[in-house]
């Protein structure tokens, strides 16, 4: 208010206009204006060509408008906070990251639903009911897989849980499943290929016996490890079971183990199709002391796949034998989903693929304009950089997807092509996992991601504002903090590691010690380990880090935390994200009960009674009515569309059916109206302050009329005014000229209504 109306018009943007109802004919300066909105751009007040119509000036005005919001459109597509200029303009900046916001919750859905798309809520009963059949089962003996601690117990397991559990071919009572050779674990459940036993030796040099001992001791196998590994055949060599093969030969890879990671070589055999032949190869393996002191491993591997869920289960059991004998069992079952495009909703999520791709294109589109733009500045922000991650690890996840499809492909014709050989699916598995953790991690940043455009608001910032400020006590107290825990974790180690399991390696120690933090341990245990070291260090341990440090931690960002909220609560209020959506609402509500007003207006001409209206008795009455030229263009269509011989006269038929749509378009105006509110919620009549100004000097519906009428009496007493200061500034500047006012240098109309002085008297000298 208050500016002209050109710059106004600038300021509202592409749907304002001037309202020449409220607004009037051109006025001195300082007259104050009023600006309303509408729903079409009207054009620059030009002189019109004699030959253009009511119809081609809408018709041009409405291409005009479509134009120039299309081309705004594309050119704010990237529009971002570091692409636009928005430090000094608050409004446009929340306005941005409200953009911004509203287009990255729609990829935030559409990460989830492909990242939720992967996963299946019956892969966790398919892992559970698989580790309760081959990890579970006993043997006739007792043992099961869990409980393996020797290599008799081994064999007892192999020849027995393993084979039931790995061969069904026929149901509960005896009759054949009627599936011919094929294996289905618990009736549903393919055996893909056949399983394969592997194991990895040790030389026998690869240790040096003390010479006390040599005569007594004549061999040595030490840790494994792939510089120490036997290669040699040995046994029978009637088969691959007493052949070394490379990692290269056997297309595997390295596994971690309990005790150390193993190369994805070694002696194997692929069991045959049946269980009858399964037990005779195990049999003979036994009887041919294929395990002996030299080994240090042993693997099982099969997979099976589950039609009705479309899940693959990938098994491994592993059977480590240690430098010094026993044996430790483990395993991996990793339930993954590897082919993906079989049901609707499979399908439905290639559509989630497809977006996914534009968003990624967009996304990298962005960050290359504010790498442009920024340099390397760009790379000082926490958030900036956080894009950068989500944005690569995502292109990683299309690649690897990519691949994923073909590799998947290839082996399952490889299988359908040889049923009776190794399915290995452990690779592909494997990264299927990696794949489905990078997901994860990628999901997780994007949620944490929100809070970049949230940032706008007072009370989101409090945490960040918090981390930030307290970022330099927390570092020196972590440098404080560590010395201490490591002290105490390297005690530990020393003291209680070759008794107690949780302190048995220096790892253990660390996370041990983060669990008595918070209230999880096991005192027996170190009190049994050392009955007087033990109590000293739990007390201590207690004692400084758990009362004191973990204490001293809690109090930096607590007072960091009251700093920052303190320091908010006394800043000067800035535009809300509320604010911003109470001024759309009551500009859409404004704009409504404008258009309604129009409408009432050509039904006041129409309800006059005359027979015939002419054209321009109707833009006239318009014109009287206070409407401005471009309005009077739009409302001039109507009259051109309902006049239907072209006579430019309105008669009763015609008018009647104007009336009826006039007055199905009022209807429809009071719906919206209705459904937008009975009332705006607005400031409290006398508030004033920030977000008044803010608000754009926005009232409500109620106060609005009596506004405008008050606005066109401060127009004519201002007026009234300005015509009384020129009056006085011409009689100043005669009483100047007289000489009876002393001048200042430099002073205008301005200077004289500010510094009026009397002139000083002049006294005579004696």
């Amino acid at each position: 208010m208050g500016s002209p109306k050109g710059q106004e018009l600038q300021n509202m943007g592409s749907g304002a206009w001037d309202n020449p109802a409220y607004s009037g004919p051109p006025s001195p300066h300082g007259t104050l204006r009023i600006c309303t909105i509408s729903s079409v751009m009207p054009s620059e007040s030009q002189p019109q060509k004699p030959e253009d119509g009511p119809q081609k000036k809408a018709y041009r005005t409405l291409v005009s408008s479509c134009c120039f919001q299309i081309c705004r459109g594309i050119r704010g597509l990237w529009g971002t906070t570091l692409t636009e200029n928005t430090a000094e303009n608050r409004e446009l900046y929340v306005k941005t990251t409200l953009r911004e916001l509203l287009v990255y919750i729609v990829f935030l859905v559409d990460i989830c639903l492909l990242t939720y798309g992967m996963t299946s809520s019956s892969a966790y009963y398919y892992t559970k009911v698989m580790s309760e059949l081959f990890l579970h089962s006993p043997s006739d003996t007792g043992v099961s897989f869990q409980a393996i601690s020797t290599m008799a117990d081994f064999w007892d397991f192999a020849q027995g849980p393993l084979l039931d559990s790995l061969y069904w071919t026929k149901w509960y009572n005896n009759q054949s499943l009627g599936h011919g050779s094929h294996s289905f674990i618990y009736y549903e459940n393919l055996l893909l290929g056949v399983p394969r036993l592997r194991q990895l030796r040790v030389r026998n040099d690869s240790c040096v016996v003390h010479e006390d001992f040599r005569e007594d001791i004549l061999s040595c196998y030490d840790v494994y490890s792939p510089d120490k590994e036997e290669q040699l055949p040995f046994g029978p060599l009637n088969g691959t079971a007493w052949t070394y093969h490379s990692q290269d030969e056997l297309g595997g890879s390295s596994h971690w183990g309990r005790l150390t990671s193993y190369s994805g070589g070694g002696y194997y055999l692929d069991l045959p199709g049946s269980r009858q032949a399964s037990a005779e190869a195990l049999r003979n393996l036994q009887e041919g002391l294929w395990l002996d002191r030299g080994t240090r491993v042993v693997f099982i591997d099969f997979s099976v796949y589950n039609a009705n869920i479309n899940l693959f289960c990938v098994l491994r059991l592993v059977v480590e034998f240690p430098a010094t004998g026993g044996a430790i069992p483990s395993w991996q079952i990793r339930t993954v989903k590897l082919i993906r495009y079989v049901s609707n909703w499979d399908f439905f999520i290639v559509g989630c693929e497809v977006i996914f791709c534009i968003f990624i294109f967009y996304y990298v589109v962005e960050e290359i304009l504010e790498l442009h733009i920024h340099r390397f500045h760009y790379l000082s922000s926490i958030w900036n950089i956080l894009d950068l991650v989500v944005i690569l690890l995502s292109i990683v996840a299309v690649g690897f997807h990519i691949f994923r499809t073909l590799e998947v492909n290839r082996l399952m014709g490889k299988l359908l092509q040889q049923p009776n050989t190794y399915a290995d699916f452990e690779f592909l598995a494997f990264w299927q996992t990696q794949y489905n953790n990078m997901n994860a991690v990628n999901l997780f940043f994007a949620w944490i991601k929100i809070f970049k455009y949230i940032s706008f608001n007072k009370t989101m910032t409090q945490l960040s504002s918090t981390l930030a400020r307290c970022a330099k006590d927390i570092l020196g107290f972590a440098v404080m903090f560590f010395i201490v825990f490591f002290a105490y974790a390297q005690l530990g180690y020393l003291l209680f590691g070759t008794q107690v399991e949780n302190f048995s390696t220096f790892i253990k120690c660390i996370f041990t010690q983060f669990r008595i933090i918070l209230g999880d341990f096991d005192y027996n245990a170190i009190d049994n380990a050392n009955r007087i070291l033990g109590p000293a260090y739990f007390v201590t341990y207690v004692f400084f880090v758990f009362f004191v440090l973990l204490n001293m931690f809690l109090a930096i960002i607590n007072d960091t935390y009251s700093e920052v909220k303190e320091e908010l609560a006394g800043q000067k209020d800035e535009l809300q994200l509320s604010d911003l959506l109470k001024q759309g609402y009551n500009k859409t509500l404004l704009r409504l009960r404008l258009r309604k007003e129009r409408v009432s207006d050509v039904q006041k001409v129409l309800q006059r009674g005359e027979q015939e209206i002419q054209f321009e008795d109707f833009t006239n009455t318009l014109r009287e009515l206070g409407h401005a030229e471009h309005e009077i263009t739009e409302l001039t269509a109507a009259f051109t569309r309902f006049d239907q011989d072209g006579n430019h006269i309105l008669d009763k038929k015609e008018q009647e059916k104007m009336q009826q749509d006039l007055e199905e378009k009022k209807v429809a105006l009071n719906a919206e109206i209705e459904n937008l509110g009975r009332s705006i919620v607005s400031s409290p009549p006398g508030e004033s302050g920030p977000e008044a100004t803010r608000a754009g000097g926005w009232v409500s519906g109620e106060e609005f009329y009596t506004l405008t009428r008050r606005v066109l009496k401060l127009e004519t007493v201002l007026e009234g005014v300005m015509s009384q200061v020129d009056a006085v500034g011409s009689k100043l500047k005669m009483l100047e000229g007289k000489g009876q006012l002393t001048p200042y240098p430099g002073m205008g109309d301005q200077g004289i209504w500010e510094h009026l002085q009397p002139a000083p008297a002049v006294t005579p000298v004696p």
